[in-house]
């Protein structure tokens, strides 16, 4: 069952609502006319005004008007109709609120509210004027002063890519909290950067930044959706230089990683593809595109626990701020959980707070949209254990801001309503990092622990905005149909040299990279004996293996042969493991060894001996028991995940070259020893108990 949490952080001053004063109404202490709006109040922040104010009784809905006003709050303009609140924008009906978005900030205007019953207009509030927040940083201060292509021309013209590479260039020199890093090219040759940033400084290499649990932001992968990428770059100048303690807090706890274009030839195109025409968001899994490879290489490698994927999305009746979690089945139940809880606990409240319309992906008409399928960013991350949601911008101002056929002004709402996003997605992270963390940590032992059905195709029900709002259309479900369900799962698929290493023409120019390269990228663990090439399932993104390699899978890479356990049940006495053994749900009552070549995968599995491999081509053991010590040299392969070991653990010499072996979530009762492993063994974030010293490559695991 989600939990239901309440929401504790409050927003820093860097986007925190300053409340604005405005002078005493000459007949504020007159009663007010019936029906009439009152206690106005605007409060200013990054991009947008909060304006809220007490409820009208049998009201059906609000108009909000903006008048520009200059120093002496004389109209320098005409009084505009700019927003529209339905009792559906948010979940708290007692405390409207509407966050004003299609200005140029720093500029200063009057607002004025009015309640409609029906098709009736009651009295106007009173005005209250403020000047809005100018964009952020000091134009004289280093730093501080950058602006993008975007705020320089007032909304005018997007960030061009060679105003973005300088604008990034230009921070990483600045800042000592930022390093660019450069994760790949598109097929027209553009680099692909990430900003990762932490303070004082960001940890020095990939392994580090994973050990901050960081989050991470796409920031644009549909080329003609570029809201998100303004936003992403406007908030990497913040994290940069601001020396408000919230973002000097945050960066002190986790390291930010934002990629702002990975579509760097669509963006200057202006094309939802890439330079071959392909949709990257639905590229993913299968990973045939350049660009594609890059993003899911650096999520194998950074290893971020929390992300968001920023979109538009062209449906004028929905909200401003639509947002999904992963929905595929084959996700792991606590990452679908925390990612709602980010969702309706965290993002739902703050946005009823700040006046912005957050609701599922789809809210209000919004057709077949948020499915299931694994090559979409959002599905594939929650295959791979990271709590995250999609962020879709309503591309039009839509029937609740009818000021926004201004252009400028309607990408400013969109802008500036990422912007509040990313942040609160930063504050979610710092307040519920424990349970961000918790949540990863089970969704792996889950999924190495290989039970349970497999599903090819299907999503998890959504509800609709909560309640009062029974009109609200939730995404609709795609259930799996009988044929795309896998009721007992494989110990592993087993893929031919051709199929393993085999060339491919599904990437651009019909050259690919090959199913080898592909499940490298992903990171998954591979048995190779002889010309036969094994992908256990008892590995973390279980969920996600089969959808590429089962014959089953919809959009798949190859049809694998699958393979079922060969022990199950008690077998007494010692048992030498010759081939690829799999067992499962299995007691040895003995020694195991696996001789020079062999492999031996088990889950559920209890071995009642010692267990020794030497020159093996590899190990994998999950939700498995080993009542003695454990000795693995110079093997190929390695992972334990969720074991139990009565005994010492030996891991030396292992050749598994930059595949590091893992060990993660097992209790060790006995000394824990790595030596001269060719790469240093990791725990996935997930820590091990070890009653006994930890030694050598293995200290601080």
């Amino acid at each position: 069952m989600r939990r239901q949490r309440p929401t504790l952080i409050a927003v820093s001053t860097l986007i925190a609502v300053t409340l604005t004063t405005a002078a005493t109404p000459a007949n504020a202490h007159n009663a007010a006319p019936p029906d009439q709006v009152t206690a106005l109040t605007a409060h200013q922040a990054d991009g947008y005004t909060t304006l809220a104010w007490q409820p009208v009784d049998g009201a059906t809905d609000y108009q909000i008007e903006r008048t520009p006003v200059d120093a002496d709050n004389t109209p320098t303009g005409t009084p505009t109709i700019v927003g529209i609140w339905r009792p559906n924008r948010q979940i708290n009906q007692q405390a409207p609120t509407f966050a004003d978005a299609g200005y140029n900030p720093g500029d200063t205007f009057q607002w004025r509210v009015r309640a409609r019953t029906g098709t009736t207009e009651q009295p106007y509030s009173e005005p209250v004027t403020a000047t809005t927040t100018a964009p952020w940083g000091n134009p004289t201060t280093p730093g501080e002063h950058l602006r993008t292509g975007w705020e320089t021309t007032h909304a005018a013209q997007y960030t061009s890519d060679t105003d973005e590479y300088a604008y990034t260039a230009a921070i990483d020199a600045l800042s000592d909290r930022v390093r660019v890093v450069e994760l790949g090219r598109t097929v027209q040759n553009r680099p692909i950067n990430m900003l990762v940033i932490g303070h004082p400084t960001p940890a020095a290499t990939p392994q580090a930044v994973a050990a901050t649990a960081p989050v991470a932001i796409n920031c644009n992968v549909h080329g003609n959706e570029p809201g998100d990428r303004e936003a992403c770059l406007i908030m990497a100048r913040q994290l940069a230089f601001s020396t408000d303690p919230r973002i000097t807090d945050l960066l002190s706890h986790t390291t930010v990683l934002i990629v702002p274009t990975i579509n760097g030839d669509g963006r200057a195109n202006n094309t939802r593809g890439n330079s071959t025409g392909q949709d990257l968001n639905r590229d993913y899994s299968l990973i045939r595109q350049p660009e594609t490879t890059a993003y899911i290489t650096m999520v194998r490698d950074y290893r971020p626990v929390a992300g968001y994927d920023g979109h538009e999305f062209g449906n004028s009746r929905a909200g401003d701020l639509p947002m999904l979690p992963p929905r595929h089945q084959n996700v792991a139940q606590p990452i679908f959980d925390q990612s709602q809880d980010m969702i309706e606990g965290h993002m739902y409240a703050k946005g009823a707070e700040a006046g912005w319309w957050a609701c599922p992906y789809g809210c209000e008409g919004g057709g077949n949209v948020g499915l299931s399928e694994e090559t979409i960013l959002r599905n594939t991350l929650g295959l791979k254990n990271v709590t995250n949601s999609l962020l879709e911008l309503r591309s039009s101002g839509g029937q609740t801001r009818p000021d926004e056929g201004n252009t400028a002004n309607n990408r400013r709402r969109k802008t500036y309503s990422a912007l509040w996003t990313f942040h609160q997605f930063l504050d979610y992270h710092r307040a519920d990092r424990a349970d961000i963390l918790k949540a990863r940590s089970e969704a792996i032992e889950t999924q190495a622990a290989n039970t349970g059905r497999l599903v090819f195709r299907g999503s998890r029900p959504i509800p609709a905005h909560p309640a009062p709002h029974p009109g609200d259309s939730p995404p609709p479900l795609d259930a799996p149909p009988a044929d795309l369900i896998l009721d007992t799962p494989p110990c592993a698929y087993k893929l031919t040299d051709a199929q393993y290493n085999g060339a491919r023409t599904d990437g651009p120019g019909g050259i690919g990279t090959t199913v080898a390269q592909r499940i490298a990228a992903h990171g998954w663990k591979v048995i190779t004996i002889g010309d036969e090439h094994y992908v256990p399932l008892n590995q973390p993104e279980r969920g996600l293996i089969p959808l590429l390699l089962d014959g089953k899978g919809v959009e798949k890479l190859t049809d694998g042969e699958r393979v079922y356990p060969t022990l199950t049940g008690r077998r007494n006495g010692p048992l030498t493991v010759t081939g690829f053994t799999c067992a499962d749900d299995a007691t040895i009552n003995g020694p195991v060894t696996v001789r020079a070549g062999a492999a031996l995968v088990t889950t559920a599995t209890t071995i009642s001996g010692p267990l020794t491999a030497t020159s093996a081509a590899g190990i994998l053991l999950a939700d498995s028991t080993i009542n003695g010590p454990v000795r693995i040299a110079t093997t190929d392969t390695i992972s334990i995940i969720d074991a139990t070991i009565a005994g010492p653990v030996d891991l030396s010499g292992n050749t598994t070259g930059t595949d590091a072996p893992v060990l993660a979530g097992t209790t060790i009762r006995g000394p824990l020893n790595c030596t001269a492993n060719s790469a240093t063994p990791t725990n996935l974030g997930i820590a091990n108990t070890v009653h006994g010293p930890r030694t050598s490559q293995c200290a601080a695991l």
